[in-house]
């Protein structure tokens, strides 16, 4: 009877396994099988996600939080790189210090790990593989940053955790303790990394206790804009791998409060109120996609929302959480920068846009479109699932930060 029992279990696997597995995925992509099983997990995962919030077992962000568990690796030394858990500034932060002799100062990598403000961990497989490897191969100090997260925490927490360890850093006192060249420090992040990233280095630029600057700042696939989730990249990549833009918008929602009200209203495109018309400009497509993004989409002036939402939740018009929303004189001190954008990624457009709009301000800039990559692609570089197109992406940036930093 045992037997029997394994066996259907198997079968009801191979069944839901194929239903998920089979899933349409964009032509141009290399290695469409692993593509797909990377696709079917993460579906899997929301599905669960999503039942077990329905039934009250488990709040959606909890359950995949699972995954950022499974995947855990303790601070493990290796003959090139230190690595250990400490604190700076009271936040968590996962360091990385080369082994080998520098025969001057060394460049450091203050790096934020992505996954929605929710999700993920410095001490995740593939982003403890992404900092040693920066670290090895840079022979540079990465501060990898572990920032509280929601659904416990929301804005300005996340933001404040990560921009008060790069303050910590940059003090010339911790600088020279590590034996970091003040002229070369950059801050890096994918996704909501790269949104934290991104906001960090806009900060900085504003405040006098500061006195060291960023050489760099690079920008993997970032989150930037709360305003419109209905950009062209949203229209196209609503169901492509791992962020659909229904989980961009709960992930966008979420970094801001657990009130349903405001997922509901950024599903419908609905949340911004009229008083904030003004900073359409700075994320409106028509002007600031070049014209192959724009392709056949006809752009419509925004829906307003009710000024409610914005008074109890004004965290998602706030440059902090929507670095798009700088104004250009903002932009025009920012460092060297870096931005990753993937053709099959509904925040596509938001780098795009943002590259354009620091090009336009005169911030040197680099801006890597890949058009066979889907959004977090370089989160798989390891083991099985490892994606060529994943591991091409992650030596250009850190060929990128070989040259610049």
């Amino acid at each position: 009877a045992d037997m029997g029992a394994k066996l259907l279990c198997l079968f009801l696997a191979s069944a839901l396994l194929a239903y998920y597995i089979y899933t349409p995925i964009p032509e141009d992509l290399e290695e469409p099988w692993k593509v797909m099983f990377i696709t079917a997990t993460f579906r899997a995962m929301g599905h669960l996600a999503e039942v077990a919030d329905q039934l009250g077992l488990m709040h959606y962000m909890e359950t995949l939080m699972l995954i950022t568990a499974a995947e855990y690796v303790a601070p493990t030394s290796d003959e090139n790189v230190t690595v250990m858990d400490t604190e700076f500034s009271n936040v968590a932060v996962r360091l990385y210090l080369p082994r080998k002799a520098s025969d001057g100062l060394r460049r450091a990598v203050v790096y934020f790990h992505g996954g929605g403000w929710s999700l993920g961990h410095a001490g995740m497989k593939s982003y403890d593989h992404l900092t040693r490897w920066t670290s090895n191969r840079l022979n540079a100090v990465v501060v990898s940053v572990n920032y509280r997260l929601a659904p416990k925490y929301h804005f300005p927490v996340q933001f404040e955790d990560v921009y008060s360890v790069t303050k910590f850093f940059l003090q010339s006192s911790i600088l020279s303790q590590y034996g970091v060249d003040p002229d070369r420090v950059c801050v890096a992040g994918d996704s909501a990394g790269g949104n934290l990233a991104a906001a960090v280095a806009q900060q900085l630029l504003k405040d006098p206790e500061v006195k060291t600057k960023l050489k760099a700042q690079a920008l993997l696939y970032p989150a930037l804009q709360t305003l419109d989730l209905n950009l062209p990249s949203y229209r196209e990549n609503e169901n492509k791998p791992v962020l659909p833009r229904l989980l961009m918008v709960k992930f966008w929602s979420e970094y801001f409060t657990s009130d349903s009200s405001l997922r509901e209203a950024m599903a419908s495109n609905k949340h911004v109120p009229v008083e904030s018309s003004h900073l359409f400009q700075f994320v409106n497509w028509s002007n600031l996609l070049p014209e192959e993004l724009k392709k056949d989409h006809v752009y419509t002036s925004p829906t307003y929302g009710s000024s409610e939402l914005a008074e109890k939740y004004p965290g998602f018009l706030d440059p902090r959480a929507a670095p798009l929303l700088a104004s250009d004189a903002q932009l025009r001190g920012l460092p060297l920068t870096y931005v990753l954008t993937c053709e099959h990624d509904v925040l596509r457009d938001d780098g795009v846009m943002y590259a354009g709009r620091l090009q336009a301000a005169g911030v040197p800039i680099t801006h890597d479109h890949a058009k066979d990559a889907f959004h977090g692609v370089m989160m798989f570089v390891l083991g099985p699932a490892k994606l060529a197109v994943g591991y091409r992406l992650l030596n250009r940036y850190i060929e990128w930060l070989n040259e610049n930093l």
